[in-house]
């Protein structure tokens, strides 16, 4: 017995399998031969078979890159472009940015020696627009499409037409489920049906390829009846499998940043009165607002005699792997975007998870050996639950989609091959908003300069309508600081919970009775005054350093966009008030502003203090984070809408008057 305690104190286990020991490893050479003969590659394999890692390198090796081509991976979500890309970047040893590069909305980590770039599929069809044919590639791989995501979709329609005009670029498509033949048949198209006989699906065009990953079983366990709140059972299931489960970390499934904030806290608080001196816990959050160092934190190994307990959004469930993860706690929720036509407004809602996604959180506990998954749901909901979610594209608002289409030259919306079609009902109401926004003409095509300009900018349309609006205005500076603190993924107010009368009282300090975009503006100016070299000032006025620091340098690239349209900046407003650039007249101009490209989201206040929408048959409640928590307003327009339970709050809120929205909207808001 001593013998084997002496070996596991003297030997650490390696961070990284060794590339060598992957389910991909095996397959290398008939990747690369489908690769170089087929058009079209469609790989399935699971989650951690190594397919985002080895493949780009395995296609460099072979001389993809040469002559200056470029090897791009598309991934639905910023965070895996980001993580992955620090991953390979490590396993080339090189740094980020060198051979091995990232491109995400707002920050592009690539330099001319880049051979692999991994960027969101959002950011290469932004690179379509300069480039319509994607020349600088030689492969492009389109990794986790099967999550379907919006621009997923749209990309897999492009790199179609591409295909076409460009018969020496490879495409390679990674899919982790039974969705492979759909995405062959949709590249084969007709030649499908002419390969009957040869029994070869695809025919010239394409073949599948199946990598199976190491997967160890892993028990499925059900709760016997539904939980009252899954948060608090998760985290009480979260210390059953602590106190009776062997060693290993868990990894626990929630729906977004307020649920896992509470659920750490939650497990922080009672792992502190815990007197067990064996072993501790440590819980790590792991959604898409948290910045770069923090999400690479969930991948260190944990200490010594601690328990990793990573809270996760859906992330975890596809796009990353997390090494050691031997227990899964699954809600059996996730947050979804669910557009409503007839409110024309788009929330993010928890909804129950499809069979699919539940088959996917499972198979995490499964990598490094027999696990075990813990489903906070009964087998009855689980038999319920849809086979697979419904794609973005037909639940989602399509006015960006459609936006970057025409910029892309296919005005045709309707004839575009779409994986599915999105409903009729949608492409009419976002037509109908970009027409209001002036993005598009009498016959639909996109004006100049206004719609061009919109659809390079990397913002949404609202918002690129407010931007090019601010000049005429008068207040383009301080539209750009609201547009980018509007941007930030995640809170610049940091909340000790222990702290609220404190916190509270720190917002006043910045607080405009205009609202929060205004408030937005105070906090950046202050910020850039005071505490831009000082992160003191920040912590001690409950800012979040980080997040600001990420406004400005997402504020000098608006700021750039806006210079390449010939927009100049002028960075000296004149003397200001000692309240900040508080000229008079100032607020009411921003406040126009916004309304430009905001009047879709107009609500008016009621006298039990709720908000309703125009249309009048939607209840909204102000966010307890906005200024505008229990204040009296008439009309407002707000940023963004979320769904909780059975609520549904607006955040991101400033005054209006009523006059307004017919004055810059008249299209969209008849008198009745």
């Amino acid at each position: 017995m001593a013998s084997e305690l002496d070996l596991s104190s003297s030997f650490i286990p390696s961070l990284y399998k060794p590339a060598a020991l992957l389910p991909i490893a095996r397959h290398r050479q008939s990747l690369l031969y489908l690769v170089e003969t087929y058009p079209v590659t469609i790989v399935v394999g699971q989650t951690g078979s190594g397919k985002t890692t080895q493949l780009p390198q395995y296609l460099d090796q072979a001389g993809w890159c040469v002559d200056g081509k470029t090897i791009a991976v598309t991934q639905p979500r910023r965070v895996a472009a980001t993580t992955v890309a620090a991953r390979v970047a490590e396993e080339m040893r090189c740094k980020v940015g060198e051979e091995v590069g990232y491109s995400i909305r707002f920050e592009d980590l690539t330099s001319p020696a880049t051979r692999i770039k991994f960027l969101t599929d959002g950011m290469l069809l932004r690179e379509a627009l300069v480039d319509p044919l994607l020349s600088r590639y030689s492969v492009i791989m389109v990794d986790e499409a099967h999550e379907r995501s919006l621009s997923t979709d749209v990309l897999l329609g492009i790199l179609k037409k591409i295909g076409k005009k460009r018969p020496e670029l490879r495409i390679v498509i990674s899919s982790a489920t039974l969705q492979a033949e759909d995405f062959l048949r949709f590249f084969a198209g007709e030649e499908l049906q002419k390969d009957e006989d040869s029994n070869e699906i695809g025919g010239s065009v394409g073949r599948i390829i199946s990598l199976e990953g190491r997967m160890y079983p892993v028990d499925i366990l059900f709760l016997d009846s539904p939980a009252e709140d899954y948060v608090e059972r998760a985290v009480k299931t979260v210390f059953d499998i602590h106190s009776q489960e062997a060693d290993g970390d868990i990894l626990l499934f929630l729906t977004g940043r307020e649920e896992i904030d509470t659920a750490i806290q939650l497990i922080s608080e009672h792992a502190a009165t815990l007197r067990s001196k064996t072993q501790s816990v440590l819980p790590l959050p792991l959604y898409a607002g948290l910045t770069t160092e923090q999400q690479l934190y969930v991948f260190e190994p944990a200490p010594e005699n601690t328990r990793k307990v990573i809270v996760s959004t859906n992330i975890a469930e596809a796009s990353v792997t997390i090494d050691g993860i031997c227990y899964v706690v699954d809600c059996g929720f996730a947050k979804l975007r669910a557009y409503n036509p007839n409110t024309g407004i788009e929330t993010l809602t928890a909804v129950p998870i499809s069979k699919a996604s539940a088959t996917q959180r499972a198979g995490r506990a499964g990598r490094t050996k027999p696990g075990k998954c813990f489903r906070l749901y009964t087998q009855q909901a689980y038999e319920q639950l849809p086979d697979v979610a419904i794609p973005e594209i037909q639940r989602s608002n399509l006015a960006p989609v459609i936006m970057q289409l025409k910029a892309l030259g296919i005005d045709n919306i309707v004839r575009f091959d779409f994986l599915t079609p999105p409903p009729a009902e949608l492409v009419i109401r976002a037509l109908e908003l970009l027409f209001s926004l002036g993005t598009i003409d009498d016959y639909a095509k996109l004006t100049k300069p206004l719609g061009m300009r919109m659809a390079e900018l990397a913002v949404d349309p609202m918002m690129g309508k407010v931007l090019l609006s601010a000049q005429t205005f008068g207040c383009l500076n301080e539209i750009l600081s609201i547009a980018a603190m509007v941007s930030l993924q995640g809170s610049v107010w940091v909340q000790h919970d222990s702290d609220r009368k404190n916190a509270e009282s720190m917002r006043r300090k910045f607080a405009v009775e205009e609202g929060d975009h205004l408030t937005y503006l105070n906090v950046y100016q202050a910020f850039v005054t005071k505490g831009k070299k000082d992160s003191k000032w920040c912590r001690d006025n409950l800012l979040n350093y980080k997040s600001l620091q990420r406004a400005v340098s997402i504020r000098a690239q608006l700021k750039r966009y806006l210079e390449r349209f010939g927009i100049s900046v002028d960075e000296n407003p004149p003397l200001s008030t000692s309240r900040g650039p508080d000229l008079s007249g100032q607020p009411e101009r921003v406040q126009r502003c916004l309304t430009t490209g905001y009047f879709a989201h107009a609500a008016k206040m009621q006298p039990d203090g709720t908000f309703k929408t125009v249309s009048g048959d939607l209840t909204l409640y102000a966010h307890p984070s906005s200024i505008m928590f229990n204040r009296k307003v008439d009309w407002v327009i707000f940023h963004e809408i979320l769904q909780t339970g059975d609520k549904t709050y607006i955040r991101d809120i400033s005054k209006i008057e009523k006059s307004y929205l017919l004055e810059y909207a008249p299209e969209y808001y008849r008198v009745k």
